[in-house]
């Protein structure tokens, strides 16, 4: 295989920062000597990660075996994933004048027909339901990892625990219509069908617009090319959602 040099958008400062977790990490395990260094370590799984390369190719660009790239990848993502925020710390600090976006993605897997709770009817395909609760401000937002696809918006958000503890807050929560039977503090879009008076198409996109900031954070998580197809088991998926919602906090946060 012939390596090639790939680039990613992600600044040099989030990239340090990673390392000198990894290098905690590092310390904590007592580990002596490493093919790759911390920063290049890192280096391999945001490609990985941003790619969605095969792992004997990302590992052949940095001269290293694919279990070895493999090891690596699972170890970053998983430094990563315990800097993620959960639920209660993306309720800190929570100002009573703000609300909550609830939302929820399919991230697609390579599963076969065979694995049938991860089949969703809805997008007629394999994948993990990955839901979200993004804040009106993105350093905050969250998730609280994936279920199987065909999981509903509603059941998820609720086995996660996220309806009653908005409501044990009283936190206003923004939804679509998938979670219309929530109840709570949840206020979803009322009016739906066509020809609606005027005032009810304008409460619709009122919703709509308030809504964006939950649309425009799926986006952001679609742009790691790892969430296209993920080829990892799907016990991983959560771990990778939670590691890039570390990156880009830290990246925000720069």
């Amino acid at each position: 295989m012939v390596p090639y040099r790939a680039m990613r958008d992600v600044p040099h400062e989030v990239v340090e920062h990673i390392s000198w977790l990894m290098y905690a990490r590092r310390r904590e395990l007592n580990s002596r000597w490493r093919r790759l260094g911390c920063f290049r370590q890192d280096l391999l799984a945001l490609a990985h990660l941003s790619k969605n390369e095969t792992l004997a190719h990302i590992g052949a660009g940095f001269g290293v075996s694919t279990a070895t790239a493999d090891r690596y990848v699972n170890e970053t993502v998983d430094v990563l994933a315990e800097h993620a925020p959960s639920l209660l710390d993306a309720l800190q600090g929570h100002d009573p004048n703000e609300f909550f976006i609830l939302d929820g993605t399919l991230i697609p897997t390579s599963r076969v027909n065979a694995d049938e709770p991860c089949y969703s009817v809805t997008h007629r395909r394999q994948g993990m339901k990955v839901p979200s609760w993004p804040a009106r401000t993105a350093p905050r937002s969250g998730s609280p990892g994936a279920l199987p696809g065909r999981t509903h918006d509603l059941t998820s958000a609720r086995a996660h625990g996220v309806i009653q503890t908005c409501l044990s807050r009283q936190i206003l929560v923004l939804a679509d219509r998938a979670y219309r039977s929530a109840g709570a503090t949840v206020r979803t879009t009322p009016y739906y069908g066509r020809d609606l008076p005027k005032k009810h198409a304008q409460f619709n996109r009122d919703h709509a617009r308030l809504r964006a900031p939950g649309e425009r954070a799926f986006a952001r998580l679609k742009q790691w090319q790892i969430f296209h197809k993920a080829r990892c088991s799907t016990t991983r998926v959560s771990r990778a959602v939670a590691a890039v919602h570390a990156i880009e906090i830290a990246w925000h946060s720069n």
